[in-house]
């Protein structure tokens, strides 16, 4: 394909013309570069993954934030705890 073809969907609409390559790349050389963003990529879905998995520990949670809970509990104690003692002056 030339520089002005035009790729089309499914659909039969234009989606975008072939966006030519850098003069003197040689297959060898795109290849190297696809394997370089594959390795990358990997890195960084493993990286990514240990990230969600740290975040979404719900015990590591806990102890790193154990003060901030006590406060929210405290917090949620007197409320509901005021709540009851209004009710029962009705």
């Amino acid at each position: 394909m030339s520089g002005t073809d035009v790729y089309v969907s499914g659909a039969g609409e234009p989606v975008g013309r072939a966006a030519p390559g850098p003069p003197g790349r040689s297959s060898d050389q795109i290849r190297a570069d696809i394997e370089r963003h594959r390795t990358e990529l990997s890195s960084s879905v493993e990286a990514l993954r240990g990230r969600v998995a740290e975040l979404t520990d719900w015990r590591r949670q806990i102890r790193a934030h154990r003060r901030e809970l006590a406060i929210g509990a405290a917090v949620v104690g007197f409320a509901v705890g005021g709540f009851i003692a209004l009710r029962r002056r009705r």
